[in-house]
């Protein structure tokens, strides 16, 4: 694989960098760490209408609904750049998610109705997959869809629905027939948040913050119009989605920034009477989960550039979930090693001077909602399985 760039990419990169440095401001910044709930929501709107304005806020769509043409190497450069200035991406379920299932499975009127305001950030998104009772095992779904004239009556819930409480819509797999494989009888329904019968329990993580949700959905009604592709067969489009969908969770370039970010913390903390950073053993420790990022690189790439040519995702999105997520608990351990005991006992609201470490309280944070990083986006357990069926054929 040749990994050196061209002259055009390289100026590329810095267009990107400049990019960012301009359209990434401190009063942005400011306003995307609010604890504000409404401020938090605009702040974000507002960055992804930047983007927008810029062109580049769906890097992965086809330039015929509005995405960037970009090839491997150009989504390469562009995520490893907003990794390394710190920019946060993007939320993912309008533009990474349900936007290429619509413009790959939707019919026109539902792509003329939802892509533009998915790219404009004028309506956000959350996805309506995991019920209680149904994890790991997503085809065992329960929430039904009946058909009643022109609508499907849901009933049902969903869980662990990130951004539930900020979203105008979600797009669900529903239960529309009991007859057959359980994955059969799935279909693919996008839902308007505002319909009457839906109800939005918040869950407050262990780091305590509030992204969770319980959605309970009491005999809703949903416009057929609103079904993409056909009636149970939800599940190839649920599959496509959560191809890549894995493939984002690996999160390479957030990683390697991380990384970095360990690096500097630790030449400056002092262990013995001298920089952690000098200590053999953890330089052994960091040595070798940057071995596997590294690894974990080049294996993006390989797939990025297979689907630069019409590929797909497929049993390599799962590689790329979970070893990802792995490295993400392996940084997020060694950031608290480097925080040290302070976070076992100490509560959220404490300043750096109290804690010690000005990045102590984020460490903590992390290192908890991280546990669960294996987890969502289909288990890590469930990846293995995957493979083993697909690349195997156990």
């Amino acid at each position: 694989m040749d990994t050196s760039f061209a002259p055009e990419d390289l100026a590329f990169r810095d267009e990107v960098r400049a990019f960012f440095a301009e359209a990434y401001d401190a009063e942005l910044q400011g306003r995307l760490a609010s604890k504000d709930p409404k401020v938090f929501k605009q702040a974000v709107i507002d960055w992804q209408k930047r983007l927008h304005e810029k062109g580049w806020v769906a890097p992965n769509w086809p330039v015929e609904y509005g995405g960037t043409g970009w090839d491997a190497t150009k989504q390469f450069i562009f995520e490893s750049e907003r990794a390394a200035a710190g920019v946060r991406d993007v939320v993912p379920f309008g533009l990474k998610m349900v936007g290429p299932v619509i413009y790959h499975f939707g019919n026109q009127q539902q792509k003329e109705r939802f892509l533009p305001a998915i790219l404009a950030s004028d309506e956000w998104w959350c996805q309506g997959y995991s019920e209680p009772g149904s994890g790991s095992d997503l085809a065992s779904l329960k929430t039904k869809a009946v058909r009643d004239g022109d609508d499907y009556v849901v009933t049902g819930a969903k869980i662990w629905t990130t951004y539930a409480q900020h979203a105008d819509w979600i797009f669900c797999l529903v239960r529309t027939s009991s007859e057959g494989k359980k994955q059969e009888g799935i279909s693919f329904l996008l839902i308007d948040m505002k319909s009457p019968g839906i109800k939005v329990n918040p869950i407050v993580s262990i780091d305590n913050h509030h992204s969770l949700n319980e959605v309970e959905f009491n005999d809703v009604r949903v416009p057929v119009a609103n079904l993409i592709g056909e009636q149970d067969k939800g599940w190839t489009y649920a599959k496509a989605l959560l191809a890549h969908e894995r493939t984002t969770i690996a999160g390479v370039a957030d990683s390697k920034r991380h990384l970095a970010m360990i690096r500097d913390y630790a030449a400056s903390e002092v262990n013995g009477g001298k920089a952690l950073l000098a200590d053999p053993l953890f330089q052994t420790r960091m040595s070798d989960i940057e071995i596997e990022l590294m690894a974990l690189e080049f294996t993006e790439l390989r797939v990025l550039a297979s689907v630069a040519v019409g590929g797909a995702p497929g049993a390599e999105s799962s590689m790329l979930k979970i070893k990802g997520t792995e490295v993400q608990q392996a940084l997020q351990a060694l950031e608290m090693e480097v925080a040290a005991y302070f976070q076992g006992v100490l509560p959220n609201e404490l300043t750096p001077e109290q804690l010690g470490h000005g990045f102590g309280s984020k460490a903590r944070q992390s290192f908890m909602y991280g546990r669960a990083a294996t987890i969502y986006g289909g288990s890590n357990e469930v990846q293995k399985n995957i493979i083993a069926k697909a690349v195997l054929g156990l």
